[in-house]
């Protein structure tokens, strides 16, 4: 009876430990995502299709919100809409913390 005991106490003692160390983990090595990205994403028509060359709608906003894109005619569905005039104001009003614009541009 004993040995049950105590292996049932190093077990909850083990998953104690174990479970502390990964919620003082997820607090030290948590990334912050820049927020203008989901904002760009929800503009974009979020099929997800590849059509423009990136995997999903969210690679392709990451790439518009840092500056390695900056041709949103890339997007295949979006040329559809023609509607990419919420993303550039949007770009333009939001700069990188250090004040550089990335405002991306349509072309065919």
């Amino acid at each position: 009876m004993i040995t049950v005991l105590w292996a049932f106490l190093i077990l909850a003692g083990l998953g104690l430990l174990l479970g502390l160390g990964l919620a003082i983990a997820s607090i030290v090595l948590h990334v912050k995502e820049d927020e203008r990205i989901s904002a760009v994403e929800k503009m974009l028509p979020n099929y997800n299709c590849g059509a423009c060359g990136y995997p999903g709608c969210h690679q392709m906003a990451e790439n518009i919100v840092s500056g390695a894109e900056t041709n949103l005619g890339k997007c295949k569905p979006g040329k559809q809409d023609k509607n990419y005039d919420p993303i550039i104001a949007y770009m333009n009003e939001h700069p990188d913390e250090d004040g550089t614009k990335h405002v991306p541009t349509v072309k065919k």
